[in-house]
Formats: structure tokens, C-alpha cells, sequence
């Protein structure tokens, strides 16, 4: 057994190493439109698409290898296409919030829900 089968604990789950790469292709195939369609809807807020083409990129990248590395979970994280479109259309564009007003507002909603 190498080390990456006993630190993931990979034949304990009845699985492989090739098997869990196949799967990893697979999600990130599955989910990597969020980093096209994310600054492509921010930005009609106002937001500069190239910065939050980095900031989703990062943020999916950050997400993944916390649950991968250190919580040991196949779980792939990614910013939720919900709330952005809640926050570009439903405050920026249909309240007429500017977009820095908006994420504040929105930020500190999201926040107070998740105590």
C-alpha cells in the first residue's frame, strides 16, 4: 500500500487510485462551466469579470484542497450560481443597489444565516 492509498484510506473505501482520478476528471469537467458563467453574470452587476474570473478560480481551487487535503472528503466546492444570480438580478439589477452595496448587504445576510 503507497502512501497516498493509506493517507486517503482509499482500499478501506473499496476503491482505487485510478479510480478516484477518473472521478476527480470527471467532476471538474462537470462543474468548470461556474468558471465561465460566474464573471459572465457578476460583471453584468458591474463587477470586473477578469477579477472575479480569478476569485472563482481561486476560490473553487481553495475549497477543493481543504476538503481533499485536510478533511480527507471527495467533495468538490465551487461558488453557487444561486445566490450570484439572486445578487446581479434580484438587488443590483431589479433594486438598483450598486454592486458594492448590494455584496455588503447580501454578505452580511448570508452571515447572520449561518449562525
Amino acid at each position: 500500500m503507497n502512501a497516498i492509498e493509506r493517507y486517503f484510506g482509499i482500499n478501506g473505501e473499496n476503491t482505487t487510485v485510478k479510480t478516484e482520478i477518473l472521478a476527480g476528471i470527471t467532476t471538474f469537467l462537470t462543474m468548470a462551466y461556474i468558471i465561465f458563467v460566474n464573471p459572465n453574470v457578476l460583471a453584468e452587476a458591474g463587477m470586473d469579470k477578469g477579477a472575479v474570473f480569478v476569485a472563482t478560480c481561486l476560490a473553487a481551487a481553495i475549497g477543493c484542497f481543504i476538503m481533499g487535503i485536510y478533511a480527507r472528503l471527495p467533495v468538490a466546492l465551487a461558488p453557487g450560481m444561486g445566490l450570484n444570480a439572486f445578487f446581479t438580478y434580484g438587488v443590483v439589477l431589479g433594486m438598483g443597489y450598486a454592486w458594492q452595496t448590494a455584496l455588503g448587504a447580501v454578505s452580511y445576510r448570508v452571515a447572520c444565516l449561518s449562525f
